[in-house]
């Protein structure tokens, strides 16, 4: 791990990585907002520069992580960050908006829990909650009967076992979303194909 520390540089690393990996391809700009301590001592333990690191697809054991800023300059990425005053649940908390250069808009919000642990608690405005421990499948789709047990059934197909899954919805038969723990990583090609079979979801990405 490059520190200083765990929560406020190694997390936050970890918080923007979830946000390299829903892109599914290079971001193009992306704004990050610091809540709580994140904002008071961001600067002092390299938060900005962590979560930049993230976003870029650098880990947090790489010595790249204190250079991030230089290297989202040299890769044309164009991150603005903010330091906010406002109160949230989690001291630890950031949120990043971020733009991919296929058009792509997203926005996230995650929380650092201490020793390089996350906790990801919205994605595009839905409430959800995972930790990255486990390869991860987040899909966004109206909600309606047989959704779920077409997913399941095509990651049975391809002998994906699920750890764990927990869905999330605004309100009945309106927007909502599977979060998918599984025992192995889900192919950009298989994540096509649940999309294309499952007409019914909007938005389907793997982190």
């Amino acid at each position: 791990m490059v520190g200083p520390s765990s929560s406020h540089t190694a997390g936050a690393v970890r918080i923007g990585l979830v946000a390299h990996r829903i892109a599914r391809g290079k971001i193009k700009r992306a704004e990050i907002t610091l809540y709580g301590s994140f904002a008071q001592t961001g600067r002092g333990h390299g938060t900005d520069r962590a979560l930049i690191a993230g976003i870029l697809g650098v880990e947090p054991d790489d010595a790249r992580v204190k250079h991030s800023m230089l290297l989202a300059k040299s890769e044309n990425v164009d991150i603005k960050v903010n330091y906010s005053s406002e109160e949230t649940e989690h001291p630890n908390t950031a949120r990043i908006h971020f733009v991919t250069e296929a058009g792509r808009e997203f926005s996230l919000v995650g929380v650092s829990i201490g020793g390089g642990n996350i906790e990801i608690v919205e994605i595009n405005g839905m409430e959800v909650s995972f930790n990255g421990d486990y390869p991860t499948i987040i899909a966004f789709y109206r909600d309606m009967p047989g959704i779920i047990s077409k997913v399941t059934a095509l990651l049975a197909w391809r002998n994906i076992n699920v750890a764990f899954m927990k869905v999330f919805r605004n309100a009945k038969r309106q927007d909502a979303c599977m979060v998918i723990e599984t025992d192995a990583f889900v192919s950009n090609e298989e994540l096509r194909e649940i999309a294309r079979m499952v007409g019914e979801i909007k938005e389907i990405c793997a982190v």
